[in-house]
């Protein structure tokens, strides 16, 4: 369904056979006023920041993952290098992600030394994808097809999904693909290409991605640059993960291969891998609801083609967590079809095909009126919801909990507590750290795989057969403990 062919109409954007699209006048740029987007942005980043906030308070973490970013974020901030004992003792989070640019969020932490400075830089990175999306598309469609497509993309159940799932590196990869899509609307081939650069150093798998902008660019007829940029998008990928990862890497490897090639303990071969794909009703619903969301135009537009790396490695691999529509990897898609889908009306509303010109011009309406109708049925929802803002008794022993574990420990936690925690002290996922005789085993004790546990101080003398503990502090579901004998780096002669 994509259409690159040309028609000789006044209104026409559309490209010849590997041309590209017909420039937007830089003037147009001028009459698309920026305050409107600026409020919308505002309000969307307090919708955002406002879910991680209560989320956060209320010790709803899904995952570790704010907590490693907490402890990366503190290291580079502190001018050390990125070790996050979450993942092991001493571990080099290089050795895992390749994610440098995650060192940028150092001088927020300098002012706001707290894992909620890392939710309230995802919210404002998402915010302001929705400006570079929404005047992209006033500036091409004219109307007010800008404002539509804004709501239509800050409700996006990629990005909503994204905040739920707490902070990711992938933050600063969402608006740099809006600004790389924009910049190949608009014919700025030199801003798209210098807008692709730095997405290799977001996360290891995008230069793949960078590699597909070159195609792009190479196929509208900058031949030189495509080449270039698509030869330096395969390479860096190659050399981040077979050279930098491993170095990083105590394994010295790359070890998300398995999740391609790996089931549990079984070899899996590409080709049932492909074949897993067609038959898994969780892949294709994700599938049918990216492009949905854009009432199919994205598939009009070349620009699909940038969704091709990330849902290429997600479907192939044997990991459920890659496939549906939850978690954050969906979020870097959200900027592309939505731009996708812009071009993509723009090339159907001179189509030869009355239908599709007639279905061109309601669109922008029928994505707006899906993205409103589909958060009654995602996060955000639960911002209008009262007993979302109500602090029950669990979040007060969550609190009193944290109370009883001094500033400056070490200590080891499952995820409820975590990244509540790796502001000021050495944290260690719980069963993750041994030898280390933390100074404090903190568990949740209705937190999944824990409610067996009938005896917590055993529990943690099981974990740590190296030293005693004692309970210090229980409330509720709460518990904590602290070494009653000294660390083995304490003790002399050791």
């Amino acid at each position: 369904m994509l259409d690159l062919n040309k028609r000789k109409t006044g209104r026409s954007a559309v490209p010849a056979p590997g041309g590209p699209p017909d420039e937007v006048p830089a003037s147009a740029t001028d009459r698309v006023p920026l305050r409107p987007y600026l409020i919308a942005a505002a309000v969307l980043c307090g919708l955002y920041f406002l879910y991680s906030h209560l989320q956060y308070s209320h010790f709803g973490s899904p995952s570790w993952d704010l907590g490693i970013f907490e402890q990366e974020v503190r290291a580079y901030a502190g001018l050390n290098a990125p070790v996050v004992d979450i993942k092991g003792p001493g571990y080099l989070i290089l050795g895992d992600h390749f994610s440098p640019v995650v060192a940028l969020l150092a001088p927020l932490y300098w002012i706001w030394p707290s894992a909620e400075a890392l939710l309230f830089a995802q919210a404002a990175l998402f915010a302001a994808s929705a400006v570079v999306v929404g005047r992209t598309a006033q500036q091409i469609l004219g109307g007010r097809s800008g404002m539509c497509v804004t709501v239509a993309y800050g409700l996006s159940w990629g990005l909503q999904e994204a905040v739920k799932s707490d902070f990711h590196e992938i933050a600063f990869a969402v608006p740099l693909l809006a600004l790389v899509c924009r910049a190949l609307l608009t014919r700025r081939w030199t801003a798209a290409v210098l807008w692709a650069l730095p997405l290799v150093l977001v996360k290891e798998d995008l230069g793949a991605t960078v590699a597909v902008v070159g195609l792009l660019l190479f196929l509208y007829g900058r031949r030189l640059q495509g080449a270039l940029l698509a030869a330096f998008g395969v390479l860096a990928f190659a050399v981040t993960v077979l050279v930098l990862i491993p170095a990083a890497s105590s394994e010295g490897t790359y070890d998300y291969w398995t999740k391609i090639d790996k089931n549990g303990e079984q070899d899996v071969s590409l080709f049932d891998s492909v074949l897993g794909v067609l038959n898994s009703s969780v892949k294709i619903e994700m599938l049918v609801f990216l492009v949905g969301i854009t009432a199919f135009m994205a598939l009009r537009s070349p620009l699909i083609l940038l969704v091709l790396p990330t849902l290429g490695w997600r479907l192939l691999s044997q990991d459920s967590h890659h496939w549906g529509m939850v978690w954050h990897y969906s979020a870097i898609l959200m900027p592309v079809v939505f731009l996708a889908m812009t071009d993509g009306i723009r090339r159907s509303r001179d189509s030869a095909r009355p239908w599709l010109a007639s279905y061109a011009k309601v669109a922008v309406p029928v994505a707006t009126a899906i993205a409103v109708a589909l958060t009654q049925h995602l996060p955000l929802r639960d911002v209008l919801r009262p007993e979302t803002y109500r602090t029950d008794a669990r979040v007060h022993a969550a609190r009193e909990a944290l109370e009883a574990i001094p500033a400056g420990a070490r200590v080891e936690t499952d995820i409820t507590l975590m990244a509540h925690l790796t502001g000021d002290r050495t944290v260690y996922w719980i069963g993750g750290a041994p030898g280390t005789a933390p100074d404090i085993v903190a568990v949740n004790l209705d937190f999944g795989w824990s409610r067996p546990i009938t005896d917590p101080v055993a529990y943690a003398e099981q974990l740590h057969p190296e030293a005693q503990y004692r309970l210090k502090h229980r409330a509720g579901s709460f518990v904590v403990m602290e070494r009653t004998t000294p660390a083995p780096s304490d003790i002399p002669g050791r």
